[in-house]
């Protein structure tokens, strides 16, 4: 299902929050989200393959998108996990073509879908519009070289604790917990782990006082983990 961004939405409202819109302008936010309709995708959805004409990047406002590459032998790889105010595919308003990945729905997911050529359209009467997708891909890049040199010089317990350290909220002095915002198996994949590395991970970090029940995870020595 698609539809339009309507005035006093609660998809609008989302949207708006989303790291490519942030820091624009009203003129220019709206006119980047006349660009724009809102599409509903269920688990597992795939919302386009690579290799497809590259028509629209997208915004998530609800739920999760795994991006991936699929290799001749069916073999898949990971690329990113996007969450909620994440953007992908909007190299192509310049790069132009194909999707150079697929990108699958993880959850009951709702997106906002621009339209590639008519935000191109847009770049040279709102150059504020081309340089929030500038930032946009830039944050990207840092991102994708965080993770690149975390897989070189992390071992999977060290990328585990990394994740917990930066998404934990501390409850008392050396304590500290967090609610996991999706499965583990969809935490391996962000983390570029086998569903069983990340379990053996968890249990190589009981030593460090992390205890696991179900998306929920306690941390009983922040600082030994930072050790770690």
């Amino acid at each position: 299902m698609n539809r339009m961004l309507m005035q006093g939405s609660r998809e609008r409202a989302l949207l708006s929050r989303a790291g490519i819109l942030a820091d624009l302008e009203s003129v220019e936010a709206e006119a980047l989200r006349a660009c724009s309709t809102v599409i509903t995708s269920a688990s597992h959805d795939i919302l386009f393959q690579e290799g497809e004409p590259g028509v629209y990047f997208y915004s998530v406002l609800e739920g999760y998108v795994r991006l991936f590459r699929l290799n001749g032998e069916g073999r898949e790889a990971d690329i990113r996990i996007c969450e909620p105010g994440d953007s992908f595919a909007e190299c192509l308003i310049q790069a132009g073509g194909t999707y150079r990945y697929g990108a699958q729905s993880m959850d009951n997911t709702v997106l906002a879908r621009f339209h590639i050529g008519k935000v191109r359209a847009l770049l040279a009467e709102h150059p504020q519009i081309g340089t929030a997708i500038m930032r946009s891909l830039s944050l990207h890049l840092l991102s994708a070289m965080e993770c690149l040199a975390n897989d070189r010089m992390q071992t999977a317990p060290q990328r585990v604790a990394h994740y917990l350290l930066a998404n934990c909220v501390e409850d008392g002095a050396t304590t500290a917990s967090l609610r996991l915002p999706f499965p583990k198996n969809l935490l391996a994949r962000k983390l570029g782990l086998a569903p069983e590395a990340l379990s053996r991970a968890f249990s190589t970090l009981k030593a460090a006082g992390v205890t696991v029940r179900g998306r929920f995870i306690a941390i009983s020595d922040v600082n030994m983990l930072k050790r770690i």
